[in-house]
């Protein structure tokens, strides 16, 4: 077994990447256990309050990075929980808008409160320039994945 000084930073950096991410969302959701939520339903209820009500079903999946399909079980969870509620797009009738109710923005203050500890724990050693830079190189990384993901979801 090749020790991992034998392969590039580059070589190794997906790899560890999704490793770390996962490890991440298992201590969250560990974290966020107490508010009912698993990481599926917590993560685009997060993502809607910060893109803001009235967001489409078809952008709110780009967004979480999940098929409209998948997200649509989601949406049906959270909307069973009274957290959001779906309405038709007057634009567009075949199309769903996205908001989210009054329970489900006192869920999003509990779920911030809860990653805001997890977070600072976790991060505690990094200053805000470092994490700024992670976060710019992330969203560079982002922009290079989703015509990979555009053009797969064309071939499927």
């Amino acid at each position: 077994m090749a020790s991992h000084n034998s392969f590039s930073a580059r070589e190794r950096f997906g790899v560890q990447f999704v490793e770390l991410a996962r490890r991440w969302r298992r201590a969250l959701d560990h974290s966020l256990a107490q508010t009912g939520l698993t990481d599926a339903t917590w993560a685009p209820l997060i993502r809607l309050h910060e893109l803001g009500d009235g967001v489409q079903q078809k952008e709110l999946a780009l967004r979480v990075g999940l098929r409209e399909s998948s997200l649509v079980r989601l949406l049906d969870i959270l909307e069973q929980g009274a957290l959001i509620e779906r309405r038709a797009d007057e634009a567009d009738r075949r199309a769903k808008l996205i908001f989210i109710t009054p329970a489900g923005r006192n869920s999003v203050a509990k779920i911030r409160k809860v990653l805001a500890h997890v977070e600072t724990d976790i991060l505690v050693d990094l200053s805000d320039q470092e994490i700024e830079s992670m976060l710019q190189a992330f969203a560079n990384i982002g922009k290079r994945i989703q015509p990979i993901l555009d053009d797969s979801e064309q071939r499927s």
